[in-house]
């Protein structure tokens, strides 16, 4: 078969490729910590699941309108208004199956042969193929450890051309949970008002924060007509398997994403939207534990990372990633994720799949147990020892 060649290009998110070789791992028998995967390790609230539930007993289980429930729409609406801190009208609001076909979107009505997209490296690799897919030419912007892995302004400035359209930058940031400040957020919105450019927000972690404040771009004066501000539910109400996702849009983009929409999934499913719409307005005790169980887990990695010899680790501030720096070991990150995974039962992420900053760099995810990770952290260090012991031993992550 012929393919086109857009389709043979295009890249992949390689933390399902690192889980599924992880799961091939066990499959012998072996026992494996999965540490790669981004996703909360808890269940859906239970307010949550009841409300599907009986969406589901009340016939909600046919086509719904294509930028989603009116109903939902308005709680976003009055959400973000509250929250980040900017007017926002549910007319302007649209919902999606994840959070992906945001960015896919995005581009498609924004990007084209000739056109560059600037993305963060590292950062989701899907930006860079996504941008790629649509025919622009994707621009790195490094983000550098001796820079806390935010935005230097500056160097984003030197990068901009007549024909940049769109900037994307993440918030707090996966992979390595650092967060834009006030002042660099002030600096990229002065930039794209000097310019005919667009602002992909992606905020899907910013209610997981644990230090400082997360600030929204679109709450700076004019960026809201700039800006498309991607949020979700799949990392705060551990709604992952469920594919909700959702943006705020500038008003002339909102025609153009509802027939991106139409062409490719229709509509959301509305008894999703409707369980949606219970964790966005119902009671937010889980959310709250959750994120303080992801502080406790972030202390316990970050402090026993930074006694492994040859490891250094930045403390995030947001998300639930970690970052370290492995150069020390004498090993690049995807030589000692190698290594992790085959010697110690342990799998994490090399840098380089979030971009080429991250040659020196492993990405683990704290979303597993502190059981789990203390394990983890133990194996770890016996590998660089040379005694990491008997991989059959590593304790699984829970279903």
């Amino acid at each position: 078969m012929r393919l086109a060649e857009r389709v043979t290009d295009i890249g992949t998110e390689t933390a399902f490729e690192a889980a599924a070789r992880a799961r091939a791992l066990e499959a012998t028998g072996r026992e494996v910590i999965h540490l790669e995967i981004g996703e909360p390790d808890f269940d859906t609230p239970a307010n949550v699941r009841e409300a599907a539930k009986r969406a589901l007993d009340e016939g909600w289980t046919h086509y719904g309108p294509p930028l989603g429930l009116p109903q939902l729409r308005e709680a976003i609406a009055a959400d973000a208004t509250e929250r980040k801190g900017f007017q926002v009208d549910p007319a302007q609001v649209v919902v999606t199956p994840g959070a992906k076909p945001i960015m896919f979107y995005a581009l498609l009505a924004l990007a084209e042969p000739g056109s560059e997209v600037i993305y963060p490296d590292p950062g989701f690799p899907i930006y860079e193929s996504m941008a790629r897919f649509a025919g622009a030419t994707p621009v790195p912007i490094p983000l550098r450890e001796e820079n806390g892995f935010r935005m230097d302004t500056d160097e984003l400035r030197s990068l901009l051309t007549d024909r940049t359209r769109l900037i994307i930058f993440n918030s707090p940031h996966n992979p390595t949970g650092s967060m834009l400040t006030a002042e660099d957020l002030q600096a990229v919105a002065e930039m794209v008002t000097a310019r005919d450019i667009t602002v992909l927000a992606d905020e899907i972690y910013g209610r997981i924060v644990y230090d400082g404040k997360h600030h929204s771009i679109c709450a700076l004066n004019g960026l809201p007509d700039r800006t498309i501000m991607l949020d979700g539910f799949s990392k705060t109400w551990a709604m992952t398997g469920w594919r909700l996702g959702y943006a705020v849009l500038p008003k002339e983009l909102v025609a153009p994403f509802s027939r991106l929409i139409i062409n490719s999934v229709s509509c959301t499913s509305s008894h999703s939207q409707l369980a949606a719409l219970e964790a966005l307005t119902g009671p937010q005790d889980d959310v709250a534990a959750m994120v303080e169980e992801f502080r406790a887990r972030r202390d316990l990695v970050v402090d026993g990372l930074n006694a492994i010899p040859g490891i250094r680790c930045l403390q995030p501030q947001g998300a639930f990633y970690v970052f370290p720096n492995v150069a020390g070991t004498g090993l690049t990150g995807a030589q000692l994720a190698d290594r992790f995974l085959n010697e110690a039962g342990v799998s994490v992420l090399a840098g380089t799949a979030f971009g080429t900053v991250g040659k020196d760099h492993i990405r683990i995810s704290y979303a597993n147990s502190r059981p789990n990770l203390s394990r983890a952290l133990d194996l770890m260090a016996g590998v660089l020892a040379g005694s990491a012991g008997s991989p059959e031993s590593a304790v699984p992550a829970p279903a």
